[in-house]
């Protein structure tokens, strides 16, 4: 399909544009060139820049919002970005794992998909070494071990707090979301919590959820700074809503304070 140079690009957000997607045609299937430009300006330039986040740690952050939105053609396209700037496959499927327990398989699997075509494309093997780090004898205690590490000791009794018919869902949380994903190698724990914040707040009506992640992300070392450069980030992607209602959770959680 014949492409079209966007026009009216900053030089800022031209330059940004280039260096994720080697390009500033206008991709294959999109027929609004003014659509694209007000969009690639906006992300790419002053989101972006706002935000201060390497383009590397970005792309990944921007993919694992895609996927909690169902943004199909967009992930596509930051998928290659991703490539283009050098990261590297084994953070790239690690990024869309961990995204598995928080949107579930009927989301994570058709981007699995598109993720192998794209390697396919480029010529890339879509096999690699495994990094799961637990076995079915461990992945609890394992599992609830990364919980204790990231909200602290009052997670070793946590299962308590639910009524006898429900407990299962604890051990389902502590031996399959942290177990089996938040123990793998690829990604350390301290990021895979910023990506469950960004999960989150890309998915929209979770604040409770939200919340315990941002206390959380506090505790291992994503500060108040580091979760708002996060959600300027995102704008483009999740819109005022969600970014607006992840800012008052932060605002709620971790308190602006006066220096």
């Amino acid at each position: 399909m014949k492409t079209d140079t966007i026009r009216n690009l900053t030089p800022k957000a031209k330059e940004n544009f280039i260096a994720f997607l080697k390009t500033t045609e206008l991709p294959a299937g999109y027929s609004d060139p003014e659509f694209m430009s007000n969009y690639i300006n906006f992300a790419f330039d002053e989101s972006l820049e706002k935000s201060g986040i390497d383009h590397k740690t970005a792309v990944l952050i921007i993919m694992t919002s895609l996927v909690a939105c169902g943004g199909e053609n967009e992930y596509e396209h930051m998928v290659n970005a991703a490539l283009n700037l050098g990261v590297d496959k084994v953070s790239i499927k690690e990024t869309l794992y961990h995204t598995t327990p928080y949107v579930g398989i009927g989301k994570t699997a058709q981007f699995i998909k598109i993720t192998n075509e794209v390697f396919t494309k480029r010529g890339i093997d879509t096999r690699q070494k495994s990094e799961q780090t637990v076995s079915k004898d461990d992945r609890y205690e394992k599992g609830l071990q990364a919980q204790i590490d990231i909200f602290g000791e009052r997670m070793r009794n946590y299962k308590d707090s639910y009524t006898p018919d429900t407990r299962h869902f604890a051990d389902f949380l502590s031996a399959n979301c942290f177990g089996d994903y938040y123990t793998r190698t690829g990604l350390d724990l301290k990021f895979r919590e910023l990506l469950t914040f960004v999960i989150l707040a890309s998915l929209g009506g979770v604040e409770s959820q939200l919340k315990a992640h941002i206390t959380g992300n506090i505790r291992v070392g994503n500060d108040r700074a580091k979760l708002i450069s996060v959600v300027t980030l995102l704008v483009p992607y999740i819109g005022y809503p969600r970014s607006l209602n992840a800012l008052s959770a932060i605002n709620e959680t971790a308190p602006y304070k006066e220096k």
